[in-house]
């Protein structure tokens, strides 16, 4: 892989990461400011749940994947994208209940730094995975996206009728997603 394609793909990576982080904060605060509206509750956190906080994680960087995706050069993109994605988005439990049950109360600053920590596995896995070569097959690529899709909708489905385990529930409000 030559130099300029190293640095285009250094490129994207940034950019993806600071998009989603850029995206994903203005998106927990979006929901209050739409005025609460249903429709935008479906890509927007709605409470305080890990659940909602993992949605601030996968709508940007889902959406600057869906932009990307014109623009990229590999042949093993969604294939690498739809795994980078899926462990980034399940690194925000992981990290959240390791550090709470470490320490026993969370904390801002280390809720950001979880946030943080996952918008760069997404990017830095991705890289990672698209260097080497593998994943280029037809199957592995439509996997990709159906991977990506499918979490794309059960983050949709889960915001309305959220299942009811610690996961989604935001014991501030005392509610399991959309607040009533």
């Amino acid at each position: 892989m030559g130099r300029a394609v190293r640095q285009r793909r250094l490129f994207w990576a940034l950019g993806g990461f600071l998009f989603t982080v850029a995206v994903g904060t203005a998106l927990h605060f979006l929901w209050k400011w739409t005025g609460e509206n249903r429709i935008a509750a479906a890509f927007l956190s709605v409470n305080e749940s890990v659940w909602e906080h993992m949605k601030l994680l996968f709508f940007p960087a889902f959406l600057f994947s869906m932009i990307e995706v014109w623009f990229q050069d590999s042949p093993n993109f969604l294939a690498s994208r739809g795994i980078s994605l899926w462990v980034g988005t399940a690194l925000i439990p992981l990290l959240f209940y390791t550090y709470t049950g470490i320490v026993g109360v969370h904390v801002l600053w280390a809720d950001i730094a979880v946030f943080l920590i996952a918008a760069a596995a997404v990017f830095l896995l991705d890289l990672c995975l698209r260097r080497t070569g593998r994943l280029t097959s037809g199957w592995q690529q439509a996997a990709g996206l159906a991977a990506l899709w499918a979490l794309a909708l059960v983050f949709v489905l889960w915001t309305y009728r959220p299942p009811h385990l610690p996961l989604f529930w935001d014991a501030a409000a005392g509610v399991y997603g959309v607040p009533s």
